[in-house]
């Protein structure tokens, strides 16, 4: 969901009800997150926002690729094919 926010992010309290979290849930998961540096947040007045560290999960993804199948990458298939969308591109969001 913040992938697709894009760099704007979202407030914490809208991610939560989009997915029916408790919003105190919630903040766990995305401080983890934020740990973790996929996601970055600010404040704007009283909400938190949150929004995809795009640099740092592309550099999770070229080492998990890098490093697929420890050194063996014909084990994983075809990567592009696990990011095709599935969706017609007029319906995608």
């Amino acid at each position: 969901m913040l992938v697709r926010a894009g760099p704007n992010g979202m407030a914490s309290g809208e991610i939560a009800e989009a997915l029916s979290i408790p919003p105190t849930r919630m903040s766990f998961h995305l401080a983890t997150l934020e740990r973790a540096k996929l996601l970055r947040s600010w404040r704007d007045g009283r909400r938190i926002l949150y929004a995809a560290s795009y640099d740092d999960m592309r550099q999770l993804l070229a080492f998990l690729t890098e490093d697929c199948c420890s050194g063996n990458p014909e084990i994983c298939g075809n990567l592009g094919d696990a990011f095709a969308p599935t969706c017609a591109p007029e319906t995608c969001r």
